[in-house]
């Protein structure tokens, strides 16, 4: 791998697959000083997430408890991508942009993540956002329809045009 944002970095990957963990260990095992910590639990994901900082984390939804790993990793200034197959819908999406996630990836778009998560490095929140939308935008109304956006239009136009702000978030039980 030649220069790359991703190069020396420390990245956080929890998801309950394991061989989601591996595809990612494979796709990022080539840049250069790169370290890789994987956790299939959320107990795992939560401990490494208080005992290391990293610079990039990237969380399943599903079965680790991703949207609470999602409030403790953007709580500690870590840029976090969600990364689903089950949780793919657009309250999912919603969330994870509400909550402050950098990105929102289908697990159908594995093949394709480096990408994105250079994005995520090299982009603040709201161009983020943006080039995630220019990306995948298409496969967002293949997926929820051509007018999933219509109920709340201002809402995703802002985050598509990179207008929309984070707030942080508090989740309640």
């Amino acid at each position: 791998m030649g220069e790359s944002i991703l190069n020396n970095k420390r990245v956080l990957a929890v998801d309950d697959e394991p061989d989601i963990l591996g595809t990612l260990r494979e796709q990022l095992e080539d840049f250069p000083g790169i370290i890789f910590d994987g956790a299939t639990t959320y107990e795992q994901g939560y401990h490494l997430l208080r005992s290391w900082t990293y610079e990039l984390v990237i969380l399943d939804i599903m079965g680790v408890r991703g949207f609470d790993l999602l409030n403790a990793s953007v709580s500690l200034g870590f840029p976090t991508v969600m990364l689903t197959a089950h949780a793919l819908s657009k309250e999912a999406l919603k969330k994870s942009i509400e909550m402050g996630a950098r990105a929102y990836i289908p697990k159908e778009k594995m093949a394709d993540i480096i990408p994105f998560l250079e994005d995520v490095l090299s982009l603040s929140y709201r161009p983020g956002w943006k080039r995630v939308f220019d990306k995948l935008g298409g496969f967002f109304n293949a997926k929820f329809g051509p007018e999933w956006q219509k109920e709340e239009k201002q809402f995703w136009e802002s985050v598509a045009s990179g207008e929309f702000e984070h707030k942080p978030t508090i989740l309640k039980k």
